[in-house]
Formats: C-alpha cells, structure tokens, sequence
C-alpha cells in the first residue's frame, strides 16, 4: 500500500490543510492518508494554542464523514517536542512493507537540513512537497538518499495563526474552515 503521512500543529484545522490532504491522495494514488497531529514542532516552538483534546476533536469532526482520512494521536499520545524521524519509526514498524510518504509545505525544503536525523528519515521514507501560494519551493541543501516528489494542486493561502487572529479580532472564520470546526471553536470559546 501507499501510504500519505501529513503531520501539523491543526490548530485549527481549516480548508488548506483538508484541500492538501486530498489534492496528495488523488496524485499520487494513495490508499491510505494519515492526519498526524503534533504535539508540538520544533521548529515552530509557539505554534500551538489549544489543547491536545481540542486539536483532536476538530479535526475529527473536520474529517469524520471522510473515509479516506485517518487521524494517528501517536505524537499527542507520546507528548513533548514531535520529531518526525521518532514519527516514522513508529510508523514504519507498523507498516513494515507499505511505500511510505512524508507530506510537508514547500516552504519546509530549504530547513529540511536542520530536521533530527534528516538522513536516516531519506532512507526510511519519501517526501512529497506542496508548494503553498506565494512560497516557491526554494533550493535546498543536498541530503543523501532523499526522494522528493512535488504535489501541484488547490493550495490557498490560509494558516492557523492567521485564523486566530481572526477570532481574537471579532472576525468570522466562514468559508475558512468546516462548519462543525467554527462551532467547535465557539462552544469551547478557543482563540479569545
């Protein structure tokens, strides 16, 4: 099987993140796209707000009539600083003999160099990039073994601190996020 891996913070889960999961799916014949959520990136240390139930919950409701997506909780379960090299591990023990696919922003390539054991991750796992609007990936330095496949698709400019801003302002997140999202967001009063 291949298998699609797309780790962040979701916090929130909006339109950008679900658009990227299945523009992925669809080019790349994926059989299986797993939402990883993390506990918290290292190199984005003040990424994440709410907690680890509340990111869980939304993007469970964000994705529960969607049979293709899977969420893992492996980071959020294992806690600290979520590196992606203690990710795979994980995961390729549990799919010994499936083609593996990490799933990063374009914007990642040029600081995949600084990732914890980046060249033992090239030879455990491929990359697939997006490339986010207004980002062109960048040149990146040489990294032994790494496999890199580019993702075009419906990428939109949306991020989650902008969407917390959003709230912290007064202003509507429609048309940025699920509805079962926004309703999540009000009830539990997240990003005040």
């Amino acid at each position: 099987m291949k298998i699609g891996f797309l780790g962040g913070s979701f916090d929130p889960v909006h339109f950008g993140h679900l658009i990227a999961a299945q523009d992925v799916l669809e080019q790349f014949h994926l059989d299986r796209l797993i939402l990883v959520p993390a506990a918290q990136a290292p190199l984005k240390p003040n990424d994440v707000q709410s907690t680890s139930e509340d990111r869980l919950a939304m993007l469970r409701s964000a994705t529960e009539w969607d049979h293709r997506l899977e969420i893992s909780d492996y980071e959020l379960t294992k806690g600290g600083i979520s590196y992606t090299i203690d990710s795979v591990r994980h995961f390729k023990a549990m799919f010994p003999n499936d083609q593996l696919y990490w799933i990063i922003g374009g914007d990642q390539l040029p600081l995949l160099h600084k990732w914890k054991h980046i060249e033992e991750l090239a030879r455990l796992i491929e990359f697939i990039f997006l490339e986010r609007p207004k980002h062109p990936a960048k040149p990146h330095p040489e990294i032994p073994g790494l496999i890199l496949h580019r993702c075009d698709g419906h990428l939109i400019e949306i991020s989650s601190s902008e969407l917390r801003a959003r709230v912290q302002r007064g202003l509507s997140l429609h048309y940025f996020c699920p509805q079962k999202v926004i309703a999540y967001i009000e009830a539990k009063r997240l990003y005040r």
